[in-house]
């Protein structure tokens, strides 16, 4: 009577245009894998994959176990599985990190500790899993 507009004419799409980031935030614990196309930055705790064509963001208190895969990644928080950046790969501050690095371009803190193997260059990076195990053998 009052709105001849049905709902589904009403509802429109959320989008964000400037393609704004995603944010996990402390004390929120994730299970499962996450795929995004935009940036992405974990300050709480992820269990699973982390895939991004962007960047991604692993704050102080943010925990990732699993991979990381991304065109860059910036680590302050603790990672327990292989991390791939196409570009630049920053372990910062006191970061923890185990598992193995694949990166086009590495930056590492003083303060930052890595135990794992690192590979670097851009044509590493775009390898499959089995091409590298065939690779480093």
């Amino acid at each position: 009577m009052f709105n001849t507009k049905n709902k589904t004419e009403m509802q429109q799409p959320v989008t964000n245009g400037n393609g704004g980031a995603t944010l996990i935030s402390s004390g929120t614990i994730l299970k499962g894998d996450i795929s995004s196309n935009n940036d992405l930055r974990i300050d709480g705790t992820v269990i699973g994959n982390v895939n991004s064509s962007a960047k991604i963001i692993v704050g102080t208190s943010g925990v990732v176990e699993g991979d990381i895969a991304g065109n860059q990644a910036d680590i302050t928080g603790k990672v327990s599985g292989n991390i791939r950046a196409k570009e630049l790969l920053q372990l910062r501050g006191d970061c923890l990190v185990t598992g193995n690095l694949y990166a086009g371009k590495l930056q590492v803190e003083p303060s930052a500790t890595f135990n794992g193997q690192c590979h670097m260059g851009a044509n590493i990076v775009e390898m499959s899993t089995n091409e590298q195990a065939a690779a480093i053998q």
